[in-house]
C-alpha cells in the first residue's frame, strides 16, 4: 500500500474568531481615523451602507445572518430562487438577445444579420413608433431564419399590428409559428407608464388576451405578453419599486388572461419579464433572484402549477447608468451589468452599446455590445455554473431583503386596485419622484460618483457624433440618467465655447509648495471639469503679492484657493482679498473651513467645496457668476 501523507495542521494551529473579536478590531481602526468613538455592535454599524428601499449593507456576514437554507430551493424548482430551469443556462449559455432601433429597415436587416453572424441568439426589434414601420418588418427581417433565431417585438401600442404582420410573415415565409420563439411584446400597462393615457388601455388588454390564445395555441414557444418593468427604472425607481411594479403588472395580467379562457398555467406561460441590469452586481444578482422567488409565490396563490411557476426573465443593461460624456466608460458598466444578469440567472440578456445614449449605435459599438457577452459565455464560461452566486451569505441576505421589501410595494399597489389605478392615481409616479429625488441629491454631492462626468472629467476629449436615434414614446413616466445635472452644466460649458470659442476658466491660486496644495489642487480641477469649467493653474504657487496678476493673466472668472488648513490660517484672508481686488466674480475656497469660516467670508471667500459638498450647487452657482447662459 502506498503511505498517505500525513494531515496538515496547519488550520488548526489558528485559533477560531468570532464576531466580537473581528469588532474590537474595527473599534481600533475607527479610533485611529479620528471616527466617533463605537464599540461592539455599534463599532460595525458604522461600516454600513445604506441603500434604497431602507436595505444597508453590512460589512461583515455569517451563516447566522443568511435566511434559512431551504428557502431558496434548488435549481429549477419552486421557488426558483437559484434558476427557473434545473440545469441553469449551462447547456446552451443564456440568450443573447440584442437591441435594434433603426427605423430604416434595409439597415436594421444589415446590423441584425451581422449580429445574428457573430455571436447573437436572438434579435429585440423595434416596431412602429421608435422602430422601423411595421409595413416593413418582412424588410427587417429578411434572410433571418425565423425558425432558428427568436425574435422580440418592442411595438408599443402598435403591438397588435405588428404581432400581424409577424404572423403573416411566417406564413408567406412558410414557417410554422410552432417552429418560432420569441415574445410578440403586448404590454398594455407599460403603454400606460410610458405615454401616461389609459384611454386604450381596455382595447389593448382584450387585444393582448386575443393574441395570448392563439400563441397557447399555435406558438408554444412564443410569448404574447412582456411585463416590462424598464419604465420604472427608467424613471428613478429602487429595485425593490421596480420588482414591485411587474408583480403588480403581471398579477393584472394574469386576471385579464384567466378572464378570456386561459389556464393558470397557460396565462402565466405567456408572460416575459423584464428587468434592468445596473453596475451593481450584486444588487442586479440579489434583484433577478428575488423577483423569480416573488413570481413564484404570486403564482402559487393563483393556483399555477410548481413547474408552471418559473419566471421567464430578460434582463437589460440599464440606460439610467449609461453616459453621454465619456461613453467609453460605458463599456466597463455594460460588462459588470452584463455579468450580474448572468449570474443572476437572466434567461436572456441585451447589453445596450456603449454609444446608445448618444443615438443610433454604430457597427463598432454593436459588435462591443455583443463581444461583451460572448467573452463571458464562451471565455469566462460564466454560464457553466448554476446560480454562482448561491449560498454567499451576502447575497442571500440582500436577496431576501428585496423581495420582502418588493412584496410591501407590491400590497400597497394591490391595496388601491392594482397596477392601472396606481398609475390613473399618480400613486406610481410619485413615489419614483421622490426615489428619485433622492438619488439625485446623492449624485449632486457625488455621494453617487459618476466616472467621467462627476468625477476625472476629460473637458479637452472630442465629442462623440452619432446619427440621432429616433424619440422614443412621451407623456408618462419620465427617464432619467444619472447624469443628468451634470450634463446640462457641461452643456453650457459647450455653448460658451461655440459662441467665444473657451470655456468658462477659474483659476486655482495654490498657497506653498506642491506638496502641501496638490491633493486639493488636483481635488477643485476635477470638480471645476465635472462643470465644464476649465481649470487654470499656472503659475503653480501664488502668494498675496502675485496672486492678483496671476489671475489676470489667466482670463478666468473665479478664483479657487487650495492648500493646507495651516497655510489657509496664514495666507488665505490675504490671497481672497487680492483676488477680489482683482475682480475675481467668485472666490472659491478647496476644503471645509472650519472655525474660520467667518473670517474667511469676511475676506472675500465665496463658498467652499469638499468632499460631500452640493458640487452641482457650486458649480451651477460658478456659472451663473460668470454669465455663463
Amino acid at each position: 500500500m502506498t503511505a498517505q501523507p500525513p494531515e496538515l495542521p496547519l488550520a488548526a494551529a489558528f485559533p477560531d474568531a468570532d464576531r466580537e473579536q473581528w469588532q474590537r478590531l474595527v473599534e481600533g481602526v475607527l479610533r485611529k481615523s479620528g471616527a466617533a468613538e463605537a464599540t461592539g455592535a455599534a463599532a460595525e454599524d458604522a461600516l454600513t451602507t445604506a441603500l434604497e428601499d431602507g436595505i444597508r449593507v453590512r460589512p461583515l456576514y455569517t451563516a447566522e445572518d443568511a435566511p434559512d437554507a431551504d428557502a431558496a430551493g434548488r435549481p429549477g424548482f419552486p421557488p426558483f430562487v437559484r434558476a427557473g430551469r434545473a440545469t441553469g443556462s449551462t447547456v446552451a449559455g443564456w440568450d443573447v438577445r440584442q437591441r435594434h432601433t433603426d427605423t430604416d429597415a434595409r439597415r436594421a436587416n444589415e446590423a441584425a444579420l451581422a449580429d445574428l453572424e457573430n455571436g447573437v441568439t436572438s434579435l429585440w426589434l423595434a416596431v412602429g413608433d421608435g422602430g422601423v414601420p411595421v409595413t416593413e418588418l418582412a424588410t427587417a427581417l429578411d434572410g433571418v431564419y425565423l425558425d432558428l433565431a427568436a425574435v422580440a417585438l418592442d411595438a408599443g401600442a402598435d403591438f397588435a399590428a405588428a404581432a400581424d404582420a409577424w404572423f403573416r410573415l411566417c406564413d408567406d415565409k412558410g414557417v410554422a409559428l410552432s417552429e418560432t420563439a420569441g415574445t410578440l411584446g403586448a404590454d398594455p400597462l407599460g403603454v400606460v407608464a410610458r405615454t401616461g393615457s389609459a384611454d386604450a388601455l381596455a382595447g389593448h388588454l382584450e387585444a393582448a388576451a386575443g393574441l395570448a390564445r392563439r400563441c397557447a395555441d399555435e406558438a408554444p414557444r412564443t410569448r404574447a405578453l412582456t411585463v416590462d418593468a424598464l419604465p420604472y427604472h427608467e424613471a428613478g425607481g429602487s429595485t425593490a419599486e421596480e420588482l414591485g411594479c411587474s408583480l403588480a403588472t403581471g398579477v393584472a395580467y394574469l386576471r385579464e388572461l384567466t378572464a378570456a379562457g386561459l389556464g393558470v398555467d397557460a396565462a402565466c406561460a405567456q408572460l416575459e419579464f423584464r428587468y434592468a441590469a445596473t453596475a451593481d452586481q450584486f444588487l442586479t444578482i440579489a434583484k433577478l433572484r428575488a423577483a423569480r422567488r416573488l413570481w413564484a409565490r404570486v403564482a402559487e396563490v393563483c393556483g399555477a402549477s410548481p413547474a408552471a411557476r418559473a419566471q421567464r426573465q430578460h434582463a437589460v443593461t440599464s440606460t439610467v447608468m449609461t453616459t453621454r460624456r465619456d461613453p467609453w466608460v460605458n463599456m466597463l458598466r455594460t460588462t459588470v451589468a452584463g455579468l450580474s444578469a448572468g449570474v443572476g440567472g437572466a434567461d436572456a440578456v441585451t447589453v445596450l452599446p456603449f454609444d446608445a445614449a448618444l443615438g443610433l449605435p454604430d457597427a463598432f459599438a454593436r459588435r462591443i455590445a455583443r463581444n461583451t457577452q460572448s467573452i463571458l459565455l464562451e471565455e469566462s464560461h460564466l454560464s457553466k455554473v448554476i446560480d454562482p452566486a448561491g449560498g454567499s451569505w451576502y447575497v442571500e441576505r440582500l436577496t431576501d431583503e428585496l423581495a420582502r421589501a418588493a412584496w410591501g410595494w407590491f400590497q400597497e399597489i394591490e391595496t388601491v386596485g392594482g397596477q392601472a389605478a396606481a398609475l390613473g392615481s399618480g400613486m406610481v409616479g410619485e413615489r419614483l419622484a421622490s426615489t428619485w429625488r433622492k438619488r439625485s441629491e446623492a449624485l449632486a454631492h457625488r455621494r453617487e460618483p459618476v466616472t467621467g462626468v462627476s468625477e476625472f472629467p476629460f473637458l479637452a476629449e472630442a465629442p462623440v457624433e452619432r446619427e440621432p436615434a429616433p424619440v422614443p414614446a412621451g407623456g408618462g413616466l419620465p427617464r432619467v440618467r444619472r447624469d443628468e445635472a451634470y450634463e446640462a452644466l457641461r452643456a453650457r460649458s459647450d455653448a460658451h465655447l461655440a459662441a467665444t470659442g473657451s470655456r468658462p476658466k477659474a483659476f486655482l491660486a495654490a498657497l506653498g509648495p506642491a506638496a502641501v496644495h496638490t491633493a486639493r489642487a488636483t481635488f477643485a480641477s476635477n470638480l471645476l471639469q465635472a462643470g465644464g469649467i476649465e481649470p487654470v493653474h499656472d503659475p503653480v504657487s501664488v502668494d498675496a503679492e502675485s496672486a492678483a496678476e496671476a489671475f489676470t493673466a489667466s482670463g478666468a472668472g473665479i478664483a479657487c484657493l487650495c492648500s493646507s488648513d495651516a497655510l489657509y490660517a496664514e495666507q488665505a484672508a490675504e490671497v481672497a482679498a487680492a483676488l477680489k481686488a482683482a475682480g475675481a466674480r467668485q472666490v472659491l475656497l478647496a476644503g471645509k473651513p472650519g472655525e474660520r469660516r467667518e473670517a474667511y467670508e469676511r475676506a472675500g471667500v465665496d463658498a467652499f467645496v469638499f468632499a460631500g459638498c452640493d458640487a452641482v450647487g457650486v458649480l451651477s452657482s460658478a456659472l451663473d457668476v460668470m454669465e455663463v447662459a
